[in-house]
């Protein structure tokens, strides 16, 4: 998430919100066990996509029942 200005190595302050915001940084539990940083967007026909600022990554489409949000990024640490 680098366009994000959020680095390799920096911590992310989290707070729980199971619906998240659209469109914003959001922790997620996709397929139970893998957790992932992403802006994430509700579409229609029960999918969700998780988007990566980054261009060189493609957004991902995700059955609405194969995420669990966990929370909202509302802060970033970063130890120089």
């Amino acid at each position: 998430m680098i366009e994000d200005h959020i680095m390799d190595g920096d911590f992310v302050v989290c707070e729980a919100d199971p619906g998240g915001e659209r469109g914003g940084h959001c922790v997620a539990l996709v397929a139970g066990d893998e957790a992932t940083l992403k802006r994430f967007y509700r579409e229609g026909s029960g999918k969700v996509a998780a988007a990566a600022r980054e261009f060189r990554y493609c957004a991902i489409m995700v059955a609405a029942s194969d995420v669990k949000i966990q929370g909202r990024v509302i802060g970033v640490l970063r130890k120089y």
